[in-house]
């Protein structure tokens, strides 16, 4: 099977994409996941105008289900960004993604022209990060008119693509993304981690995490993931999306494009199946493509909307 995809107009040589925060960090870190890892693309841990702390340890825990993370954020700035991208961007291996997040509209505005300068394939724009609140309030992807306003701000200060990626944690994702379409934005990346959740330990009877609280991710959140990214393809069928949320295997990197997913975005993978996940992803989609015959991902990209699947079994018990 083909896995060659293109997304706002960018080649990618398989669908599988870094998520941001993963191993994100440096120019080396990012080319190494697309030269060992095999991915078809990679994208910036958040990149901040000014430099943010992030929270104190411990701010990660996981086990066989899940994994809950209060990292908070951290990054040096702008300026560190210019130095890593910069040295990725040289004779670059496969398209960067920049991840960009702020806490005011107008400082959204200003990162994305201060990283357009340094030509990343896509920018794209986190206003759903779930356990920054005590900090900054609600996360603009709470609201259509914030979201809204935060996309039309990024796209006045950019030619280059942008992507917003949106909460799971809100009532309708769909007629967020709706919004954020319509303001402007090239395409979704959905979604970013559910909760926040808690987990406490009881020998010390306190949450395990210093921040308390921490954003859910891994395995445990594909079937929210997939019902979000089925949610925004209905809602804007002819916008690209990054399905991302629990992907481990190339059955699951599978149901996402299925549900409307153009690429996919691949994150606490590297945690449970090390860095080569992506090579694996990709291996296990391309045998099941030979067992079925499917010789293109756009042969099967959203079916879950118009198979028809369930209708040849009308009638039986």
């Amino acid at each position: 099977m083909n896995l060659e995809t293109i997304f706002c107009g960018v080649k990618f040589k398989n669908p599988l994409v870094l998520a941001s925060g993963v191993l994100g960090v440096t120019g080396a870190s990012l080319r190494n996941v697309v030269k060992t890892g095999g991915a078809g693309g990679v994208t910036t841990k958040s990149i901040w105008r000014q430099g943010h702390l992030g929270h104190p340890n411990p701010v990660i825990i996981a086990n066989d289900h899940f994994m809950l993370n209060a990292v908070g954020l951290p990054d040096a700035g702008i300026e560190k960004a210019y130095i890593e991208i910069g040295e990725y961007m040289k004779n670059k291996p496969a398209p960067l993604i920049a991840n960009i997040v702020e806490s005011r509209i107008e400082d959204f505005a200003e990162v994305a022209a201060l990283v357009d300068a340094l030509h990343p394939d896509i920018i794209e724009v986190n206003i759903s990060c779930p356990n920054v609140e005590d900090e900054f309030g609600k996360p603009f992807s709470c609201s259509r008119v914030d979201a809204a306003a935060v996309t039309a701000a990024v796209r006045r200060r950019t030619k280059i693509p942008i992507t917003i990626k949106l909460s799971p944690n809100v009532m309708n994702i769909a007629e967020i993304a709706k919004a954020v379409v319509d303001a402007g934005a090239d395409g979704i990346t959905a979604i970013n981690t559910v909760g926040p959740g808690m987990l406490i330990d009881l020998e010390t009877r306190e949450p395990i995490l210093a921040n308390k609280v921490g954003g859910v991710s891994g395995p445990a959140i594909k079937p929210i993931a997939i019902k979000a990214v089925y949610d925004i393809h209905k809602a804007v069928p002819k916008t690209p999306i990054i399905g991302t949320g629990g992907v481990l295997t190339g059955e699951d990197a599978l149901e996402m494009i299925m549900a409307g997913a153009t690429l996919v975005g691949v994150g606490t993978a590297v945690y449970y199946r090390d860095i080569i996940c992506f090579k694996l992803i990709a291996e296990e989609m391309k045998k099941w493509g030979k067992a079925h015959g499917i010789k293109d991902l756009g042969k099967i990209r959203g079916t879950a909307h118009d198979s028809g699947y369930s209708d040849k079994f009308k009638g039986y018990n």
